[in-house]
């Protein structure tokens, strides 16, 4: 009977360590549902906003003004979809994904209505691009509605097409406006430039450093981006598991 009973324990150990664990992030699900922290710094980007709009409003162009925000993590807050994978023990699917956005229940990043409805106020258009799929666009339009988001049409909704890279949409919307802001928790949601090949991503923030908080408005996001991507090193279809072996590798300690 002990005998049986060892090999049982080891044939579950063995069974269980084998198997793919899905990502941790509870902390930063917390972090973002939880603190006031988090809260103060959406505050902080969206009043930067503001005293930047009102100084780019005394300069005259020849184009109508606008301004281009992405959707997740900028103007919606979807940490309880997060959490729900969380306490699933799953990680990001796309199938899950659209359940939760077909809800229409995220909740507003702090900060991102009352200043895009200043932004309307001042006659400069909201522009929405997001990497969200075409069919997510009525549910994420509904949404936006009901907090009552300025300039939420099928005009001013650019949402992933054949690519997730965003340059071609702002270069369609630079085409008929003056984009004098865009605001975002990717650095991607700003420009091509810092996740090109070959570039350390640091040293082109830092040759940007004074576009931040005026032409570049950042949210917090801690619960995922593109920035995780650059740590492995282009490695394709890795595992939960693997992943978290690369991170661990990448920590700078002493």
């Amino acid at each position: 009977m002990r005998v049986f009973s060892f090999l049982l324990v080891f044939f579950i150990l063995t069974f269980a360590s084998g198997q793919e664990h899905a990502r941790d992030n509870t902390n930063a699900v917390l972090w973002q549902q939880r603190s006031g922290e988090y809260r103060a710094l959406c505050f902080q980007a969206y009043n930067y906003a503001r005293v930047s709009l009102d100084k780019q409003m005394k300069r005259r162009t020849k184009k109508p003004k606008c301004i281009i925000v992405d959707i997740d993590e900028t103007v919606l807050d979807n940490s309880p979809q997060s959490g729900k994978l969380l306490l699933m023990g799953k990680s990001f699917d796309l199938a899950e994904w659209k359940q939760w956005t077909a809800l229409e229940g995220a909740d507003t990043v702090p900060g991102a209505c009352s200043f895009l409805k200043y932004a309307a106020s001042k006659k400069v258009e909201v522009f929405y691009v997001s990497n969200r799929d075409q069919s997510e666009l009525i549910p994420t339009m509904n949404n936006l509605n009901r907090f009552g988001f300025p300039y939420v049409d099928t005009t001013h909704m650019l949402f992933r097409d054949d690519t997730s890279n965003k340059q071609h949409r702002r270069d369609l919307i630079a085409e008929t406006h003056h984009i004098i802001m865009l605001v975002g928790d990717n650095l991607s949601d700003f420009s091509t430039v810092f996740y090109q090949d070959d570039k350390d991503v640091k040293i082109e923030v830092d040759k940007l450093a004074t576009l931040f908080g005026t032409v570049y408005i950042m949210l917090p996001n801690p619960m995922y981006g593109d920035w995780e991507q650059s740590l492995y090193e282009k490695k394709k279809n890795l595992t939960e598991n693997e992943k978290a072996e690369i991170r661990k590798e990448k920590i700078i300690a002493y």
